[in-house]
């Protein structure tokens, strides 16, 4: 018989698609501080493209967490990466497409809003025409622009949290990290800061945050982890953490209650 009638062999079948690197993942991560382990064994994958809430009553081990994966505290045991790399490892690389924001951010209280945000942009290298026009839409953004000029010790804790989060953004980065954002913010500033979050996962980025208020975990949050006593004990959409609680239908607050067994209030580690 003639080859060319003979039918096409069919096609193999084409290799699943490999899922995406995380944008920052956890794997086995423990800390001791004395006879306190503060993390045991934390496990804790963020895909690139979302918001993520990270949850937990007092003392749970948020906060130590988030400073270990910023690479600002070494583990006992275990491995931290961003974007595929080692923090520890290879930090440089791994902190290229990071911006981490601590619950009380430090800043130089001397210089200007505009200086510090090019101060911040030249430790990243971003070149000064770009660095001073993204901090001038930052600010712009921020209803920070009629006090770019003044000195930050003059400012309030609310500016002085959107001159950190104006620093962070200012050097475009893929993932931003950010430990109880929302403190010291009036209802208007919250919203703002919120509304540009939201922003920037619809860009492409991803936010890792902790909160103490759970209704902004509720309405911003494609996904969220529940610790407490340094482990994850739930993690997932709301319905699913609904699921797992056993209760339809119900707040985060109420899940999230349920799930740690405790009436203790929300806060940092």
């Amino acid at each position: 018989m003639d080859e060319a009638l003979l039918p096409s062999p069919p096609d193999a079948a084409a290799p699943p698609p490999l899922p995406p690197t995380p944008a920052c993942e956890i794997v086995a991560l423990r800390k001791r501080f004395g006879a306190t382990v503060a993390v045991d064994g934390l496990n804790l994958r963020v895909p690139p493209g979302m918001l993520y809430a990270f949850l937990g009553p007092n003392g749970a081990g948020k906060t130590t967490s988030l400073r270990m994966l910023a690479g600002l505290l070494k583990p006992d045991y275990g491995t931290a990466r961003i974007n595929g790399h080692d923090v520890h490892a290879d930090p440089v690389r791994a902190k290229q497409g990071l911006a981490y924001i601590p619950d009380d951010p430090a800043l130089y209280a001397k210089l200007t809003p505009i200086e510090f945000l090019e101060y911040t942009a030249a430790l990243w290298s971003v070149p000064h025409e770009q660095a001073r026009a993204r901090a001038e839409e930052l600010l712009t953004k921020l209803g920070l622009a009629p006090r770019a000029a003044d000195r930050i010790e003059s400012f309030s804790r609310g500016m002085k949290q959107k001159v950190a989060l104006a620093s962070a953004l200012v050097h475009a980065p893929s993932l931003l990290m950010l430990d109880e954002p929302l403190t010291g913010l009036d209802a208007a500033a919250a919203r703002l800061v919120k509304d540009m979050l939201v922003e920037f996962v619809a860009g492409g980025g991803t936010v890792l945050l902790t909160t103490h208020i759970l209704e902004v975990a509720e309405r911003l949050a494609q996904r969220i982890g529940i610790i407490a006593k340094g482990r994850l004990l739930a993690e997932g959409t709301l319905e699913e953490l609904r699921v797992q609680a056993a209760m339809p239908g119900a707040t985060l607050e109420d899940v999230f209650l349920r799930l740690v067994g405790s009436t203790e209030g929300m806060g940092r580690t």
